[in-house]
């Protein structure tokens, strides 16, 4: 499981011209998910997000998590985090996790992480052809990958 956190003032998703996800303060969290990945994987990643001191403090110094600020977030789907792009120009997805798979993996690791922060997350729509805004808030982004835990 791969996610590209984003710290941001605002963000929303719109699919075909309607806004279905929209915050402010908090984390857009886009989520990639290959077959290997497990329910541990959702454990140790929800885990990861809820307590990464990435949100200023009183003093202006990265020192609270989401749960903290009591931010929001948008979990969307992003299967292109698995490209490879070692051969050629046209990257190839044969990693990502088909929707068989994907589907019910994204919406336990939603679940989870709305019980650890204790609030309703927002979507976008997995499959659909969404549009992201943001306001990278910093900028402030993190790449995890639960394969590779450091």
């Amino acid at each position: 499981m791969k996610a590209v956190i984003q710290r941001v003032s605002k963000a929303s998703v719109t699919i075909e011209g309607k806004q279905v996800a929209s915050i402010s303060c908090g984390l857009l969290i886009l989520l990639g998910i290959i077959d290997e990945d497990s329910t541990e994987d959702i454990a140790w990643l929800t885990n990861k997000i809820t307590n990464l001191r990435i949100f200023n403090d009183e003093n202006g110094v990265m020192n609270q998590s989401l749960k903290e600020v009591q931010g929001d977030a948008i979990v969307v789907s992003q299967f292109t985090l698995h490209a490879n792009t070692k051969k050629g120009n046209r990257p190839s997805y044969i990693k990502a996790a088909k929707p068989a798979v994907a589907i019910p993996m994204y919406e336990a690791f939603v679940k989870q992480l709305e019980i650890n922060i204790g609030k309703s997350v927002q979507t976008g729509e997995f499959g659909a052809d969404m549009k992201v805004e943001l306001l990278n808030d910093g900028p402030v982004t993190i790449i995890i990958d639960t394969k590779n835990k450091e």
